[in-house]
């Protein structure tokens, strides 16, 4: 008998410990893999070859389909074939693995040696395992097995997490404790979980993961830390995993001894160059680099009056021998406090289109602000046809109620995927400009800057590992709808049972609606709380920075409130194809974003725009009464730990939301000086009770 790889036995140890000791605490995430009906009737596994990929496709079938039947022994009239072309077995099937590419894979119901078989194949082992997990999910949802025939392949060709986890594992915005990457035990100690990390990511199609923090420090790139993020990757690859480094751009004046770090600079390229040719011998396949430059403070090319196109060049011209990509961010806002700050990534990147190299690919929020609760698309998408862009999304809920605040994301995702751009006529979506559809780019991708921490339920949440969820299947296909994902997403983690699915379904698909309803309606934007984002802070002013404070993006007056973006003012508007403009500046849900509106303007209800305000405020918090109703209604087909902890979480939502109402309208009604409309309740406290709260250690600072 052969023996196992190490990595092979820890995924079986950590396998095994998983399904006795884990229980109901969500730390299996939505590969619970618990009894199905149905299940019974897939055959054993065959899986051809033995590559670490292949093993961990064969360990994946076995241990998923020997939970889903329940302790039943499998069909011995039907089979489970799963291999590559490569194999003469998968040859001889004739399957049109042609427009799978690299990982895409086929599923098939068919006859193969007289015997009714469901067979698995791909040109490649990760799409194989990319397989292996869609026909556990057709599975586990209780989906007809008799029939298959799935073929599948990913749309873009990155699709990655970014994780903004720090050197002492604090996290960035992190709401779920702790980094899980100890780097302080790493290499020598490699955290079981780790491999429990590259099975999710895996079954989702995620490919690839950045370890450190966008605000990067240069030690990431030191020969010690090369080691550990080394060791990381070693885990990580057989389940088709690339780990990449955000790298610091001045690293080569902060840990090379140079003078400078100006890209222009024959010295510095050496020490990239050298700095590359050190990594990817310490880590092969290693993706490469994701870069925050001259944004918030952080060093870049512009220090130097070079180009954000000069800097990405540079670090391209060091990777690129090896088959690695620079992710350059388009989140850029200098210490010169523009006119407005979103129309500034678009006025810095659109000249520069067509002057990356070929392995830069430009990563652009989903909107031009930052992760909002509703803001439009990025007007970047479809203005640089020559250059790769890749969509950013945050799935940390950084501005979205934290932990504690159920919002399923994927309609916000699904707003901006399929926004109509207009750049190549009607039609062309982000979604088309994402996936190279619109532009021809064949160097595509989607990030989220992930959600995940030590927390055993690994999001902080129950529900926020739906929004991990939702990422990954969007970037593998972003023409998925959310409702898709949303029920699948029910029906793994929790329940197939129709009286769960369908209501559970329902309230995560309004719950984005209901949280923009009690926190920023009509188009409001960033009238959180200073710096940590937590609660309502609508009458945040002063400081460093006027576009760090709430007074400067609704600009409240007895006059009137919102942002002018329209030809009388900021004119960010002209920034989007005609088209796409003039609808964006019609559509109500981002009134308050493109225009300056008096108090008393009439509003598609037929209500001013303050009672409107009002209306929708308080509608926000009677829907998450709505949701925690509903929740309670489940409890005959949750686990009782689980559902206790959402129901604590929605009375937090509930408190929350309440909150959010009141001190807002209490607030705006110090400038519209118009009484709340008829039956509204006025807010409990005066305006001074709600100013004067503070959260000094408000978590993912």
């Amino acid at each position: 008998m052969k023996r196992r790889p190490l990595l092979a036995l820890l995924a079986a140890a950590s396998v095994s410990c998983a399904t006795a000791a884990r229980a109901e605490d969500g730390y299996d995430l939505w590969l619970r893999y618990r009894p199905v009906e149905g299940a019974a009737a897939v055959g054993g596994v065959t899986v051809l070859g033995e590559s670490p990929t292949l093993q961990a496709a064969r360990a994946e079938l076995e241990r998923g389909l020997a939970g889903l039947r329940g302790g039943a022994a499998p069909s011995t009239r039907a089979a489970l074939l799963a291999g590559t072309a490569s194999q003469a077995r998968i040859a001889g099937l004739k399957l049109p693995l042609q427009a799978a590419g690299p990982e895409g894979y086929v599923i098939r119901s068919m006859q193969v040696d007289g015997r009714p078989t469901t067979v698995i194949a791909a040109n490649s082992d990760v799409g194989v395992l990319y397989g292996a997990f869609h026909f556990l999910r057709l599975v586990q949802t209780r989906q007809p097995l008799d029939r298959i025939e799935v073929a599948s392949a990913p749309a873009v060709k990155l699709r990655l997490l970014n994780h903004w986890d720090n050197l002492d594992r604090s996290v960035e915005r992190g709401y779920a404790g702790q980094s899980i990457w100890d780097w302080w035990k790493l290499p020598d100690y490699r955290d079981p979980r780790y491999v429990d990390y590259a099975r999710a990511n895996a079954s989702l199609g995620i490919n690839g993961t950045v370890l450190n923090n966008v605000n990067a420090k240069a030690d990431s790139l030191t020969e010690p830390y090369l080691e550990k993020a080394a060791a990381v990757a070693e885990v990580l690859r057989p389940y088709g995993i690339k780990v990449y480094l955000s790298a610091r751009f001045s690293a080569p004046k902060e840990i090379g001894g140079l003078a400078t770090a100006d890209p222009l600079d024959p010295a510095v390229r050496a020490w990239w160059k050298a700095k590359a040719d050190e990594i990817y011998r310490a880590i092969p396949d290693f993706g490469g680099f994701l870069v925050k430059a001259n944004s918030e403070g952080q060093p870049g090319p512009q220090d130097y009056g070079r180009t954000h196109a000069d800097g990405a060049n540079m670090l391209a011209e060091a990777v690129g021998p090896h088959g690695g990509v620079v992710m350059w961010r388009a989140f850029v806002y200098s210490h010169e406090q523009p006119e407005d700050r979103i129309k500034q990534a678009w006025s810095e990147f659109v000249p520069l289109d067509g002057k990356f190299a070929k392995n830069v690919i430009v990563q652009v929020k989903n909107g031009p602000l930052d992760f909002q609760p509703r803001e439009p698309f990025h007007p970047l998408f479809g203005a640089m046809p020559k250059t790769p862009l890749m969509a950013e999304f945050q799935v940390t809920k950084e501005y979205l109620g934290f932990a504690t605040h159920l919002v399923f994301q994927g309609p916000l995702w699904e707003e901006a995927l399929q926004a109509d751009t207009w750049r190549a006529g009607k039609g062309t979506t982000v979604a088309k400009v994402v996936d190279g559809e619109a532009t021809g780019q064949t160097l595509t991708g989607m990030a989220g800057v992930a959600n995940i921490g030590a927390d055993r339920n690994w999001s902080g949440s129950h529900f926020d590992q739906a929004n991990w969820y939702a990422f990954g299947r969007l970037a593998w296909d972003p023409n998925l709808t959310s409702k898709a994902i949303a029920e699948a997403w029910a029906r793994m983690t929790f329940s197939n049972d129709p009286a769960f699915v369908k209501p559970v379904t329902e309230m995560m698909l309004s719950s984005r609606e209901t949280m923009v309803n009690y926190m920023t309606p009509l188009g409001l934007h960033h009238i959180m709380g200073n710096s940590h984002h937590y609660g309502p802070g609508p009458w945040v002013a002063g400081g460093e920075r006027a576009d760090w404070t709430s007074v400067y993006y609704h600009r409240a007056s007895p006059d009137g409130i919102g942002f002018d973006r329209m030809a009388s003012g900021s004119n960010a508007v002209a920034q989007y194809a005609p088209e796409a403009g003039k609808a964006l500046a019609a559509d109500e849900r981002y009134l308050l974003w493109f225009h300056r509106v008096p108090w008393d303007r009439k509003t598609a209800s037929g209500r001013t725009v303050w009672d409107e305000l009002v209306v929708r405020y308080s509608r926000g918090v009677d829907e998450v009464k709505a949701m925690r109703r509903s929740w309670a209604a489940m409890a005959p087909y949750v686990d009782p730990e689980r559902h206790a902890q959402v129901a604590a979480y929605l009375a937090i939502q509930e408190n929350e939301a309440q909150w959010w109402r009141d001190a807002c309208i209490a607030y705006f009604q110090t400038f519209s000086k118009r009484p709340l409309p008829a039956g509204y309740a006025p807010p409990p406290h005066p305006l001074e009770w709600y100013e004067a709260l503070s959260f000094p250690y408000a978590p993912g600072g």
